[in-house]
């Protein structure tokens, strides 16, 4: 959770990057009035079969191998003719890459001039020979509406697992970047006015910590492969982790993956948005509201995890344990009309964060409600204990020194290790990979009730 108000304090961005206007003429922040946008771009989503690969296999297995959920900006930069080259760290490899945008939160259409991947050497720089040109049905350009999302046409570049990609888009005029992942962790370069976008080394401009317009990249390739998707708020979206590290528990969660055999078939795409709730909006929609965009859509999704809910509780004002109760029902009704299997984390200690505020003897009480629920109910498909991976055992409503950041609700890079330590990897089905019910339109069709599997831990 989080947000830039003092109760939410996420990415402090430095007020420079809030205007690039010492880059390019006429560049300048102004204010941005939001407006109501639709949250799906599934018409955009219908994608021609995949063409060989440059080995001369046939990349006819797409999954997601980085994701990032799109928010409305704060304080949105404003782009002058400027390349925007930004870095993701692969989970899973491939000979195909197609890349997501999103103009989720624009108030008017998002115009990208030119678009490459190629792979990361250092810093701003790509490998030489992997620059790749990004099209949209076969132009190097294209317009994304309001509201919509876009996807790119296949190019053959081959991805080794946890690879970085750059992905470098120039944005022609002034555009506003309305659309972001705020808390990116990640460096991305903006280079002074002029398209650089195929450029091995990305002229020397400013930087910024968040992802801009762009949702998530997918691979292709002649094995089949698929994702877990993990649905979270900023425990999940990495707060307090090391930033270009790559130290988020779902980023720890595919090395430990990575280790067992078939595990470099499975990707983990985050999901995750600080300040997120599961039913009202704060810092980014609600997570019942974006589940369609940022899980059920989402390449090769075959398994769902949910960590969400502390949010609903400690904001002022927090839901009652049955409301939070009844919005996981919700998602995990959705997920399993689309074939997923999903299951639910329990939440974490939060003992000591902002006091009387947030944490209170109230809001611990609810807390623990919920997580009785989770842990007993059976309505998911399995339990991962979170809570009980973070707590000190001396005082269950706290987290154990050890994992705690300093704010005493978000973990250190031990406690995000842990998270992903809690993980029971069986859950994944590592030498059968399931698949969802199709119907002969390739829609997911409703799967039988999945059979529960509880938690066997204290409670």
């Amino acid at each position: 959770m989080s947000s830039p108000s003092p109760l939410y304090p996420i990415c402090k961005r430095n007020p420079a990057f809030a205007t690039v206007s010492g880059l390019s003429p006429g560049a300048r922040r102004r204010p941005l009035a939001i407006v109501a946008a639709t949250l799906l771009g599934l018409a955009g989503l219908a994608i021609a079969t995949a063409p060989l690969a440059s080995d001369g296999k046939l990349a006819g297995h797409w999954s997601g191998t980085w994701a990032a959920s799109p928010q409305s900006a704060w304080i949105p930069l404003e782009f002058s003719g400027q390349t925007i080259r930004q870095i993701v760290h692969a989970s899973i490899g491939g000979t195909q890459v197609r890349v997501r945008l999103s103009n989720a939160y624009g108030s008017s259409p998002l115009h990208i001039g030119a678009a490459h991947v190629g792979l990361r050497r250092a810093g701003a720089s790509i490998a030489a020979g992997s620059d790749r040109v990004l099209t949209f049905g076969g132009a190097a350009s294209t317009t994304i509406p309001v509201g919509a999302l876009a996807i790119s046409d296949p190019v053959d570049l081959r991805v080794p697992g946890r690879a970085d990609l750059a992905i470098s888009l120039w944005i022609p005029g002034n555009q506003l970047a309305s659309t972001e992942h705020s808390l990116g962790l990640q460096t991305t370069y903006v280079s002074p006015e002029g398209d650089f976008s195929g450029a091995d080394t990305l002229p020397e401009g400013i930087t910024t910590t968040s992802y801009h317009f762009l949702a998530g990249v997918d691979v292709g390739s002649s094995a089949p492969s698929r994702a877990i998707v993990v649905l979270g708020d900023s425990i999940t979206d990495g707060l307090h982790s090391t930033p270009d590290a790559n130290r988020r528990w779902p980023d720890r969660l595919v090395d430990r993956i990575r280790a067992h055999k078939g595990g470099d078939r499975i990707a983990v795409l985050n999901a995750g948005i600080s300040g997120n709730r599961i039913l009202h909006d704060k810092a980014g929609t609600n997570a019942s509201a974006r589940l369609d965009r940022d899980v059920l859509v989402q390449s090769g999704a075959r398994y769902l995890i949910v960590l969400e809910g502390i949010n609903d509780i400690g904001i002022p004002g927090g839901s009652a344990a049955e409301d939070v109760i009844a919005g996981h029902h919700q998602i995990i009704d959705r997920a399993h009309a689309m074939g997923l299997k999903v299951y639910g984390g329990t939440l974490t200690p939060f003992q000591a964060f902002l006091p009387g505020i947030y944490y209170s003897a109230e809001s611990e009480a609810t807390r623990q409600v919920v997580n009785r629920w989770i842990r007993t109910s059976k309505a998911y498909d399995a339990v991962i204990d979170f809570d009980r991976a973070l707590r000190d055992p001396r005082n269950p409503a706290a987290m154990l020194p050890a994992y705690d950041s300093g704010d005493h609700l978000h973990p250190n890079d031990a406690g995000y290790q842990a998270l992903a330590d809690a993980v029971d990897l069986s859950l994944f089905d590592l030498q059968n990979p399931p698949r969802r019910a199709t119907t002969a339109r390739g829609a997911s069709s409703t799967p039988a009730a999945p059979k529960a599997k509880p938690c066997r831990c204290p409670q």
